[in-house]
């Protein structure tokens, strides 16, 4: 705006640079902890096609389980205790956080020590059912044991707002892990052993360090009360963890153990783009939850419904696109032997749209603490989900997974809109928050193109006259779009 009227652009820096100084610190640390997510995993995205060129889609799809089996065991190993469970100790025990942070660092270590015992009683055996060697195996519990001081570590820096450590952290990570990730591969003939350790070397030698500082800080291992309080809050909480890593990761893992690891890193790589599109809908949402929640206490519910609606619109051209250019995203980011991932861009690309749609149903939902319903959402999904694989991708090879995915996303949408009228009839007496008829046919209208766009892959011509005229029909609009932007940010 302000170049636009003539203002030199030193003047424009100083004027951005005086409007962040005066932003209260919790602002400040929102914006600097929202760039470290995008540092974290854009920088992970924009490498993928550097290792998809110097990797065999084989050895890619060995790194694709490893990082698939990570997440799933992680859930387990860890307790998953830096998430709520962490925030709610800060609060309870707020006068010995330290303490707090270095004995959920104790038995974080604990569980996944226990673990590892049990894995070295039977390694052969597991081994075989991960699909991974040994030096894998164990790479990973070493991981286990100490990446989750930096996710402690971290979560303590957001909870006091101390984002210069962090965004430092991150950065060094995020540059460290696929610089020396190329070197390992190029100069290693075991190049998808390389890719794998040289990635766990970074996270290790962080952790290491982080774990040092929180038991220094803390000086605790082991606190009875606040062990017993981390397991009796989070251990209920597992199932709901579980189930959404299921979904994320049990086609991979499945594939790969069915079909081969080619093509779990073929559909890996297709995983891995739908992330891009999923840090936008993070990003949109962590928006949209504080509007919403301050439009309910008010009740405003109408204006959710109109901004949702919005949302929903702008999101859903924006995914036209990307599904349009499918054939060119898959180019982009590798080599030919992945073309065949072009097919499983639409329902991913539908997969994103429908996490953006149950999270708006779940945004009602944790705003009254129906946090029941959520998990029963959560665990039913991943059970759908792994039953359909197990029956489709046998049929119809490991393109179904895409498929059977987008199914279960559109489940997780329509239970969390039942659960979100169970809520609503409860605590508002029948107050509909959202305009399900424009809902039912925009979703309708996605999902009906998406698939039928595969057929015009092949024809240029078609998809870019499609891009072309929604990108005219919302550079029309631009004006609408931008006003109810700004008045979600702006409340």
């Amino acid at each position: 705006m302000y170049l636009r009227e003539g203002m030199p652009f030193v003047n424009f820096v100083k004027k951005m640079y005086k409007h962040y100084i005066s932003m209260p610190v919790a602002v400040k640390a929102s914006v600097w902890f929202a760039l470290c997510n995008f540092m974290q995993k854009g920088i992970n995205i924009l490498t993928i096609p550097i290792f998809t060129r110097l990797l065999t889609t084989e050895q890619y799809g060995v790194y694709t389980i490893y990082q698939s089996w990570y997440n799933l065991i992680y859930i387990f190993a860890t307790l998953n205790l830096a998430a709520g469970v962490f925030n709610n100790g800060m609060i309870k025990f707020e006068n010995e956080r330290n303490r707090y942070t270095s004995a959920l660092n104790g038995l974080s270590m604990t569980v996944t020590a226990i673990l590892f015992a049990i894995y070295l009683l039977r390694y052969k055996l597991f081994n075989e059912l991960l699909g991974l060697p040994t030096l894998l195996v164990v790479a990973m519990f070493v991981e286990l044991m100490f990446s989750p001081a930096f996710s402690l570590w971290s979560a303590r820096q957001r909870f006091d707002y101390r984002y210069r450590g962090l965004v430092a952290i991150t950065l060094i990570m995020s540059v460290l892990s696929p610089v020396i990730g190329v070197g390992a591969v190029l100069i290693s003939s075991h190049k998808a052993e390389a890719r794998v350790l040289s990635y766990v070397g970074v996270q290790v030698c962080i952790g290491i360090v982080l774990c040092a500082v929180n038991f220094y800080k803390g000086k605790s291992f082991y606190v009875k009360s606040f062990w017993k309080y981390a397991l009796w809050f989070n251990i209920p909480l597992i199932p709901h963890y579980l189930s959404m890593s299921v979904l994320g990761q049990a086609d991979r893992i499945m594939i790969g153990k069915m079909v081969g690891l080619s093509q779990a890193a073929i559909y890996g790589l297709a995983y891995n783009i739908s992330q891009m599109m999923n840090l936008l809908t993070t990003a949109v949402n962590s928006s949209f939850i504080p509007y919403s929640y301050k439009a309910m206490k008010n009740k405003k519910y109408k204006d959710i419904g109109k901004n949702a609606n919005v949302l929903l619109l702008m999101w859903a051209c924006m995914l036209v696109i990307i599904i349009c250019f499918g054939p060119e995203i898959i180019r982009i980011f590798a080599s030919p032997a992945y073309y065949e991932a072009r097919w499983i861009i639409p329902p991913v690309a539908l997969s994103v749209y429908f996490t953006f749609l149950y999270t708006l149903f779940g945004n009602v939902e944790f705003y009254y603490e129906a946090n029941k319903f959520i998990m029963i959402a959560s665990v039913f999904g991943a059970i759908v989900n792994i039953i359909l694989n197990y029956i489709f991708i046998p049929i119809f090879g490991y393109i179904a997974a895409g498929y059977t995915t987008l199914f279960c996303y559109i489940l997780f949408s329509v239970s969390h809109y039942l659960f979100h009228i169970k809520v609503l009839n409860k605590m508002t007496d029948g107050v509909r928050v959202y305009d399900m008829k424009f809902i039912v046919l925009i979703s309708a209208a996605l999902v009906m193109f998406a698939l039928s766009v595969v057929f015009v892959y092949d024809m240029i011509i078609v998809r870019y006259a499609i891009i072309a005229a929604i990108c005219i029909v919302m550079i029309i609009k631009r004006n609408y779009f931008i006003e109810k932007i700004k008045a979600i940010r702006k409340s």
